[in-house]
């Protein structure tokens, strides 16, 4: 930015560094006039030493502000700051500034869930997956029924996600076998089953499979307890079992009323409670609302946690409806659902897709009563709740996905200008992240 660009108003700049010079004349008027009449009244002292106090406080405000203000116009691409390329590939590399990032914790389970962290990981290491454990279908249900161990389908697919490997070995670890009495099966499953039999508990499992792949942040299930979930209908039928709610929905022609789990004062991992506790933004979501988000908050040291925390929460809606669970929901009935189950406090930002969709694809989705959601502004307005769209679609093998790098990107642009913008302790952060967005956006054109 030429030097003439700084005159032009509305630059916000101007105000604070005059602001400052006159907190630094008054500084200095002050300390000279309370040298040279230090010897006068009480009065002369307390009125110099006001004056002191004075400027030092507007210095502060002039310093704090004026910062802001570059740090905008740096964001916005007025100032040109970028970082040497090989350096900053160097600490990419040796994860010096990830490990910095945004402490981010993610709640949900499907898939989802995963592909959010695969696009995540890029911006930070400081991510915790809070995964549910109320599973009993596939081959995650064989499992929990043959071995007693906590389903690993979900905790698999996000360790997975997060994981430095080869091709190859993710290849292998979601590989299904086709025949025998391992038909149906994953590989990655029997690999965290077989982990648990030499690990003192699960979460020791969880812990050791992460060290194997080189996980990137922590993968963490939401309760060692043997949850299972249940669901009461609007017809009053009780329903149990993950997959069979949605399916016995359908079924009965009846829609959710209420979710619950069992054991129902489930205890959470103590490190789940405080990854909750020190994080930077929550993340809810994307996933099945009912059988993949809310049974992790109905872990009631979970919804507490979050509630208190003064990170920034966030709720991923999803881009179509789920049959037999969000039937002709809009995105503030997502939300309502939540506060239904939980309570008020969950969520302030809800991030809705914006982005176009084929005809021909929404007429293959209304065929399975699927409907694209309906983000009504001014509803999610009454409650306090604000909206941040995007366009973050992907379309793969015909089903309509989450954009993994989209939707991370718009989460971290959330974070840095509703989070890390007021944290003078994290400029360093919020630079890097700028650098990391503006590189991405220049990959993807």
């Amino acid at each position: 930015m030429k030097m003439t660009q700084w005159l032009k108003p509305g630059i916000k700049v101007k105000r604070w560094i005059l602001f400052g010079i006159m907190g630094i004349l008054l500084i200095v008027f002050g300390i000279i006039e309370f040298l040279n009449k230090m010897y006068y009244n009480v009065y002369y002292i307390t009125f110099f030493i006001f004056l002191i106090v004075c400027g030092i406080f507007t210095l502060y405000i002039s310093i704090n502000q004026g910062m802001k203000s570059v740090i905008a116009l740096i964001n916005q691409g007025y100032l040109k700051l970028s970082f040497d390329s090989k350096k900053l590939g160097n600490l990419i590399y040796e994860k010096r500034l990830l490990v910095k990032g945004p402490k981010i914790v993610v709640i949900g389970g499907g898939t989802g869930l995963s592909t959010m962290l695969r696009g995540l990981k890029y911006y930070t290491s400081n991510i915790t997956a809070i995964v549910t454990v109320g599973d009993d279908g596939g081959g995650s249900g064989a499992l929990r029924e043959d071995l007693g161990i906590l389903p690993p389908g979900d905790i698999r697919n996000c360790i997975l996600a997060l994981a430095d490997t080869e091709p190859l070995m993710e290849d292998l670890l979601q590989y299904r076998f086709l025949e025998g009495r391992l038909k149906g099966q994953s590989f990655g499953n029997l690999f965290l089953a077989a982990m648990d039999g030499i690990s003192d508990n699960f979460e020791d499992a969880i812990q050791k499979m992460s060290s194997v792949l080189a996980v990137t942040g922590k993968v963490l299930p939401v309760t060692l307890d043997d949850m299972i979930l249940k669901a009461k209908l609007e017809n009053g039928t009780v329903v149990e079992g993950e997959s069979n709610i949605p399916r016995e929905a359908l079924k009965q022609n009846s829609k959710i009323d209420r979710i619950f789990i069992e054991p129902e004062n489930a205890k959470a991992l103590r490190e789940a409670v405080q990854s909750i506790k020190e994080a930077d933004a929550i993340i809810l979501g994307p996933g099945s609302l009912y059988t993949s988000i809310m049974p992790n908050l109905l872990v009631k040291d979970i919804s507490n946690a979050i509630k208190k925390t003064k990170a920034l929460k966030i709720y991923v809606c999803n881009i179509m409806t789920q049959p037999g669970e969000t039937d002709e929901f809009s995105v503030s009935d997502h939300i309502k659902a939540v506060h239904k189950h939980v309570g008020e406090g969950m969520v302030n930002y809800t991030v809705v897709n914006n982005g176009e969709i084929t005809d021909e694809l929404i007429g293959k989705y209304k065929l399975k009563t699927s409907h694209i959601v309906s983000c009504d502004d001014e509803e999610l307005k009454n409650m306090n709740i604000n909206v941040v769209k995007g366009d973050f679609i992907k379309v793969r093998k015909g089903l309509i996905r989450h954009d993994a790098e989209k939707l991370s990107s718009i989460l971290i642009e959330t974070i840095m200008d509703k989070q890390l913008f007021y944290d003078r302790k994290k400029i360093l952060e919020y630079f890097y992240l700028s650098e990391r967005l503006k590189e991405n956006r220049r990959e993807r054109s």
